[in-house]
């Protein structure tokens, strides 16, 4: 049997990975509006220009998660469970 040593684990337990997360995430979605594409999963590219609706959703999907994820970071860090 393989067993995992103790570090392993760590970032996962670390709220500073939702942290990093979602400032990738928040950074993805300010550049790919910046530049009028964004990637969408098993698709491709789509392009502002071409299909307005599809970008614009996926572009507001990175958003939320961005601010989901910094959301989670600080009510792990300074939420009513401290």
């Amino acid at each position: 049997m393989f067993i995992m040593p103790d570090w392993w684990h760590a970032p996962i337990r670390s709220p500073y990975l939702f942290l990093i997360l979602g400032i990738i995430s928040f950074t993805a979605a300010v550049v790919w509006t910046r530049t009028g594409k964004a990637w969408v999963r098993f698709h491709g590219w789509v392009y502002r220009a071409e299909e307005p609706n599809w970008f614009w959703w996926e572009s507001a999907m990175y958003y939320v998660v961005g601010v989901g994820f910094i959301g989670y970071f600080l009510y792990k860090l300074y939420g009513l469970s401290n």
